[in-house]
């Protein structure tokens, strides 16, 4: 998660408090502390720094306090003529900052709650240490393939190389982060992390299944591990481009992925013995829409499957019976010209080819072993598809979406009825499916196989016992069958329900 701060007061109190939450319970987060001052204070937290927004904050100067908390921290802070990294194993590294100006009685006494706060509750937090940090690699090949951001720019990945025993193998994470199916919003995004490698942290953060440490990934930690950053909008599944004149857009995920796997192949991909792809939201899509084609660019003897994470994007009525996700996916097949990069199998089999974007469709036609990873009350999907806010304009279920302990009765039965939904769409890959692999449990969560907290951690959520983790590799290595799904929510308490907005 990005936390900012806002341009009025009241968004900064907001999301100071957010930020609180988040640095006191040890999540995998990024905060952004920008300034107008020459002193510019990028980010904080247990992750790399993220693009600033600009506010109209004096900063005299800031402290950095050491603070002994058994939580890590990593923090970048950059004026015009350095650069510094700090970071902490047991340890928290705090910003003071002494505000002037107008007097910011809401900004001193936000911050001051801010530490008090975190003082108050470090005590709780459980310890652990640094995180891999990776650094990103243009692929500059791109160009060649016509493969470009939204804005134009080169696409990129990370990549940490595997050792020992996993050397040989190789993991391939999709990342995620939504759509856009529009001019309007595909130009938003084109100035955005989410469309342009220009813009995007240069570090990333490899947690959960991308961790190299093997008490936090069990069976993957000493593989290849590479993150695909996400910057074309369309689950890397688009070619097309606009252009009007004045602006021009890319739609490239098909030739993005491309050019990724044709950079990776001589790197030591194309003799991989196992390999396993991956990707979690729009990147989980991802991985259902592509996981027959990264087959067929890996030799027959490698042991090739696929884990869809928070990816299985529900066909299903709002609230109000309008097929709001439907209409959204519609507007984006068309949009980036994703009809012709769908399966084949698949769209000469249904009335309506653009379908095939829903993995409930193309889940048949998908060859190698496949993982579905999904909470049943999955947050995006209870947010977007079934109480989108177009279903919604006087805000029923707002309290309900914060909380779902604060949901009445007749919400709960609708939740239910999703579940019910979710359940019967894989139904048949549940019972049918010989080398498949699920995990579905009830929390409200979505993405589950990046935080280290719902992989595998001592309190991760679990079923029959299991941690994601433990499922995925049980399936992964045809230790036993690995088939779990959860009972109706509340009944698993090992869950976290950390719904928050996505």
């Amino acid at each position: 998660m990005d936390y900012e701060l806002g341009s009025t007061w009241e968004a900064q109190a907001y999301n100071f408090f957010k930020l609180i939450w988040a640095v006191t319970i040890g999540r995998d987060s990024n905060f952004d502390f920008p300034s107008t001052n020459q002193h510019t204070c990028w980010a904080m937290g247990p992750g790399p720094p993220h693009q600033p927004a600009h506010l109209p904050v004096g900063l005299a100067y800031y402290y950095l306090v050491d603070v002994v908390f058994p939580t890590p921290a990593h923090i970048q802070v950059r004026n015009a003529s350095s650069s510094i990294r700090l970071s902490g194993k047991p340890k928290v590294i705090l910003i003071l900052f002494l505000l002037f100006h107008q007097k910011r009685v809401m900004e001193v006494v936000v911050t001051i709650l801010f530490v008090v706060t975190a003082i108050l509750t470090g005590a709780g937090m459980s310890a652990s240490d640094d995180r891999l940090l990776v650094n990103m690699t243009i692929v500059r090949s791109a160009g060649a393939l016509g493969a470009y951001c939204l804005d134009g720019s080169l696409p990129a990945y990370h990549i940490h190389l595997g050792f020992g025993a996993g050397a040989s193998n190789w993991i391939l994470q999709f990342e995620g982060g939504g759509w856009c199916n529009d001019i309007e919003t595909c130009a938003e995004r084109a100035q955005t992390r989410r469309g342009s490698t220009r813009l995007m942290n240069k570090l990333e953060s490899f947690s959960g299944i991308l961790s190299n440490n093997a008490s936090r990934n069990p069976d993957f930690y000493n593989w290849n591990r590479v993150k695909i950053r996400y910057c074309d909008g369309g689950s890397f599944a688009g070619d097309a481009k606009f252009d009007n004149g004045s602006l021009v857009l890319f739609f490239r995920g098909q030739k993005i992925w491309q050019a990724i796997i044709e950079d990776l192949l001589p790197k030591g991909l194309g003799l991989a013995k196992k390999a396993l792809l991956s990707g979690c939201s729009a990147g989980g899509l991802a991985s259902y829409l592509h996981c027959n084609n990264f087959s067929n660019y890996l030799p027959e003897t490698t042991a090739v499957k696929c884990l869809g994470d928070a990816g299985f994007f529900l066909d299903s009525p709002d609230i109000n019976m309008l097929h709001t996700q439907r209409t959204f996916f519609q507007h984006l097949v068309t949009l980036q010209g994703i009809e012709k990069n769908l399966d084949e199998n698949c769209t000469n089999s249904i009335s309506d080819p653009k379908q095939c974007i829903f993995p409930q469709y193309l889940l048949k036609y998908i060859t190698p072993p496949l993982f579905i990873l999904n909470s049943a009350y999955d947050v995006y999907q209870f947010h977007h598809i079934l109480v989108p806010p177009s279903a919604d304009p006087r805000g029923h279920w707002n309290r309900c979406k914060l909380n779902p302990k604060a949901c009445r009765p007749d919400q709960i039965s609708l939740l239910h009825a999703f579940r019910v939904e979710m359940l019967t769409a894989v139904r048949s890959f549940l019972f049918n499916s010989s080398r498949g692999g699920i995990f579905i449990n009830s929390c409200f969560a979505h993405c589950q196989s990046e935080s280290q907290d719902t992989w595998f951690a001592p309190d991760s959520p679990q079923l029959l016992n299991e941690t994601i983790a433990e499922s995925v590799g049980d399936w992964y290595f045809s230790r036993k069958v690995s088939k779990k799904v959860d009972c109706p929510y509340p009944c698993d308490t090992t869950c976290h329900n950390l719904i928050g907005a996505v």
